[in-house]
């Protein structure tokens, strides 16, 4: 079954080509909580077979990146800091989130845009308080575009590298039983720096949960 699924959705990454790496990256890149590791990896896989470009497909993931974050910058920019506070846990932005993603940014300014793209959570999130706080747009796009870049190369080499040297992976189930073992090493070690990222994100989170915090009164 899971061979099944995993074919199921090469063949749609192939199908929707460069256009469906944009637009599912764009989907990424706002309060949908829709994983780029399960889009770029898979397109990179048609690029080392020849039916994409490998740099077409960073082009295409790092654009699409940018401009669904160009999105989240806009609405909250049109929409401010109180009704996204308010309403923002019906579209997956509880309060909890947006926090972080403000202290972040109040922290580390336009660097933290930069790191935002290479960290789960706060990567979607961190668009938001941005467009809220007004932070300027050409700054807030290029440190958008670099991070997105950046991470979205990563995912595209791990993808040809790791995936790219089984033309069965479709049709035959064993291809894919192949890669798990022959190439387990690499699925542990992207497991454990989505792990490390992860925590990355929530020590972070708590150091700059204490220092908005204000201290007991001398």
């Amino acid at each position: 079954m899971f061979h099944s699924l995993f074919a199921t959705w090469l063949g749609l990454t192939r199908q929707w080509g460069y256009a469906g790496v944009f637009t599912l990256m764009a989907i990424e890149s706002t309060v949908f909580p829709l994983p780029s590791e399960v889009v770029v990896p898979p397109a990179a896989y048609w690029a080392s077979r020849g039916e994409f470009h490998f740099w077409g497909v960073v082009a295409a993931a790092t654009l699409g990146s940018w401009f669904g974050a160009a999105l989240s910058y806009g609405a909250a920019r049109w929409l401010g800091r109180p009704l996204i506070l308010k309403y923002g846990r019906y579209v997956f932005v509880p309060e909890s989130k947006w926090l972080l993603a403000e202290r972040w940014i109040q922290r580390y300014s336009v660097g933290g845009i930069f790191f935002a793209r290479l960290l789960p959570v706060v990567r979607h999130l961190v668009s938001l308080p941005a467009g809220a706080a007004r932070m300027s747009f050409s700054r807030f796009s290029l440190s958008t575009l670099v991070g997105s870049f950046v991470w979205t190369t990563v995912l595209a080499w791990f993808g040809a590298r790791v995936l790219g040297d089984q033309p069965k992976l479709l049709e035959d189930p064993q291809a894919l039983t192949h890669v798990l073992q022959t190439k387990l090493l690499w699925f542990v070690a992207a497991a454990a720096v989505l792990f490390v990222l992860y925590l990355a994100v929530d020590v972070i989170g708590r150091r700059l949960k204490r220092e908005a915090t204000p201290g007991p009164a001398g």
